[in-house]
């Protein structure tokens, strides 16, 4: 009897197991790949804008990139690479996207950026910069459609 009462207990926790993970919620979320091209040029207050494509589910979305940095000295472009994930529909990358921190960049130097809008999309990017440009506080850009 002991025996019998275990396993219906073992089989009720299976069950219950079962039944939990087919009751959650599948994550359609993707991650897409991301080409920026953005040129930005200011004095204490800095403009930018660009152009760029979201690679996503075998087709190229055209993208329109605005912004403003504030603290901004110098004229720099840089062309980025990388992906944007936590994307439900490729509709999810419009948005404004905002980024803290301090840093000079050189002719020729390197930029990493993490950028989320409102809707939890996450780009990371990296690319090289031609120019000169020292930010020297809080920056962020706008994505829409072409």
């Amino acid at each position: 009897m002991f025996g019998f009462s275990r396993s219906i207990k073992l089989g009720t926790a299976l069950a219950a197991v079962a039944f939990m993970l087919g009751m959650t919620a599948p994550s359609y979320a993707e991650t897409c790949s991301i080409r920026l091209h953005i040129v930005k040029a200011g004095f204490i207050i800095g403009v930018g804008g660009g152009n760029g494509t979201l690679y996503c589910h075998g087709h190229a979305y055209r993208l329109r990139i605005g912004g403003v940095g504030i603290g901004s000295l110098g004229v720099a472009a840089v062309d980025l690479v990388g992906t944007a994930s936590h994307l439900r529909a490729p509709s999810d990358i419009v948005g404004t996207y905002g980024a803290a921190g301090a840093g000079a960049t050189f002719v020729g130097g390197a930029q990493v950026a993490t950028l989320q809008n409102d809707k939890g999309v996450l780009l990371q990017v990296h690319g090289a910069q031609a120019g000169f440009q020292v930010s020297l506080g809080l920056g962020g850009m706008t994505i829409d459609f072409r």
